[in-house]
């Protein structure tokens, strides 16, 4: 017991201390991890020791990803969903084959069905990459992409893993394994939809803080969990049930509840995430000591690993080319519309012009409703919204090369290779190699990507973006004004209690004006991610303060 205790205790320094001395290294922390628990793997306090898997894939990676969702911007996800899936489920799905041809040609006696399982236990990126790219000047868009793609494709990773076991066997059915894909997916994102939206009622009710985030920890558990029995993707589920939180929480939750909870999910993400990768160092000795038994080759598994590492960069390479060319044909082709949609919206100014548009946008004669109309108008706001982000934001070869280096392999990998079963040909060298993988990955891209993007970065005009952001803020600063003018003003100030609570809940009411047109602003897209979500920050810390003074909660 004690030895366990001085164990969590030196684990716990050391993700703090990758996390403080790694930027000022200018190493990536997982890698200063990875590196410590390599070197503690020779210890003889962790000789031999195995880490069982389904506690990283069914109790790591739900809360991980259900974090990461709700805290993604969520018209960033809708606008690149796009790319994302492509990114999360074509590619994943496509380099499984490519390394599942790769590894029957190389691995003797292995077959295509276990190659592509290995396959798929690689394809998936990493979430790393993208704390790695934020630190440079790379695209607002590719972070989109990279955080879209880390929340998704582990989940299709995982599904495609088991399908892949299952064509070991003769009863397989391509037809079948497709249909078992659509239902996982499916199935998860009603979950993920029910228990995202069951759990804002319930915490809507529950006004302490701590038992409020508390609530929140069981959350993505209570998505996973039901997904899995269903025989559906648990992780899926824990995505989706933080999305609709994210999106929906500001609406439910108080300020002081949702500050608690990002202070608090931020020490579990930074826990869980360091925790992982040390036990992917930590595993490397049991590992490497399993191949041996079997006299397998540590060097050969090692020189496989490396043609696979390059084949997940070639394969990425091919496809992220053609993607940013459906991208850019894409803005071009809906920058042509913008004129019409301009005109549309004036048109929707007036009552009989918003008739004429419903009619023309729907092929209808009737009278449109209220309500009919209104979604209208939001539709061609949000429309017109994003073609600006798009127009703003071109992708090239720069935001090329960020999306392809980027895409890392972590301990998610080494993972799922221990999931095979038993009875998996060679076993012990297939999960050598997906380990080996994943090292090298994070070894080569993870330590050369942020020199790489630096050094293939265009120049800045600082400027320009500088006078940019502040014609944002001046717009949000406006829509604030309009919003809190529409308040009804607030009765002479009395020298009382009653007085201090009135004016008191005259200012509540005025942050709960602008917050109201803040997020009807983030749901049609009107403002930069960032920018709205600093302002929305504000609201929050200006509302705990009040709240704080004294007197009764507004």
């Amino acid at each position: 017991m004690t030895e366990l205790l001085v164990v969590l205790v030196l684990a716990f320094a050391a993700i703090a201390a990758s996390t403080v001395l790694g930027p000022r290294l200018g190493v990536a922390s997982p890698l200063l991890l990875v590196a410590i628990g390599v070197g503690a793997s020779f210890l003889p306090v962790f000789a031999g020791i195995e880490i069982e898997p389904e506690w990283i894939l069914a109790g790591v990676l739900p809360p991980l990803l259900y974090s990461s969702a709700v805290s993604m911007p969520a018209m960033n996800f809708r606008r690149e969903f796009g790319a994302i899936s492509g990114l999360s489920v074509a590619l994943v799905v496509a380099s499984s084959l490519v390394l599942g041809v790769f590894f029957t040609l190389v691995v003797p006696d292995l077959g295509f069905a276990w190659g592509v399982a290995l396959g798929a236990i690689i394809s998936p990126t990493d979430a790393v990459a993208t704390s790695i790219v934020k630190q440079t000047s790379v695209s607002k868009r590719v972070v989109a992409m990279l955080e879209g793609e880390s929340l998704l494709n582990d989940a299709t990773a995982l599904v495609l893993l088991r399908t892949a076991i299952v064509a070991t066997a003769a009863s397989f059915s391509f037809w079948g394994a497709v249909g078992t894909f659509a239902y996982s997916v499916v199935v998860a994102a009603i979950i993920g939809i029910l228990v995202g939206w069951g759990n804002l009622v319930v915490r809507k009710r529950v006004t302490d803080p701590t038992v409020n985030t508390v609530i929140s920890f069981v959350v993505p558990f209570v998505a996973a969990v039901p997904a899995e029995l269903l025989g559906a993707s648990g992780l899926v589920a824990a995505v989706v049930a933080g999305l609709v939180t994210g999106i929906r929480a500001p609406r439910y939750l108080s300020a002081q509840n949702r500050l608690s909870d990002s202070q608090n999910w931020r020490t579990v993400e930074l826990v869980l995430e360091g925790a992982v990768f040390l036990t992917m160092g930590v595993q490397i000795s049991s590992i490497v000591a399993n191949v041996e038994r079997d006299h397998a080759g540590v060097g050969p598994a090692v020189l496989i690993a490396a043609g696979a590492l390059l084949l997940t960069i070639v394969v990425r390479a091919a496809y992220v080319a053609p993607l940013l060319w459906w991208l850019s044909t894409l803005r071009n082709r809906n920058a042509k519309m913008q004129d019409r949609l301009l005109e549309m919206h004036e048109k929707m100014s007036t009552p009989e012009g918003a008739e004429q548009m419903f009619g023309e946008a729907n092929g209808r004669r009737r009278r449109a409703s209220d309500n009919q109309i209104e979604r209208l108008g939001r539709r061609i706001v949000q429309s017109l919204a994003d073609i600006t982000y798009f127009r703003n934001a071109p992708l090239g070869w720069r935001d090329g090369t960020a999306v392809v280096w980027a895409g890392m392999r972590g301990a998610v990998t080494v993972a799922a290779a221990q999931t095979l079963p038993e009875d998996t040909p060679q076993r012990s060298v297939l999960v050598l190699i997906a380990f080996a993988v994943a090292v090298m990955s994070l070894l080569v891209q993870g330590g050369t990507i942020g020199p790489l993007l630096r050094a293939v970065a265009p120049k800045v005009d600082q400027t320009a973006i500088d006078e940019q952001t502040n014609a944002e803020r001046t717009r949000l600063m406006q829509l604030m004004r309009t919003s809190a003018e529409a308040v009804p003003p607030a009765p002479p100030v009395e020298q009382s209690i009653k007085g201090f609570v009135s004016a008191k809940e005259h200012e509540l009411a005025v942050i709960g004006a602008q917050r109201a047109a803040l997020l009807e602003a983030r749901d049609h897209g009107t403002f930069d991610a960032d920018v709205l979500a600093y302002a929305l920050q504000i609201l929050d810390a200006s509302q705990i303060a009040l709240e704080l003074r004294g007197g009764p909660k507004g």
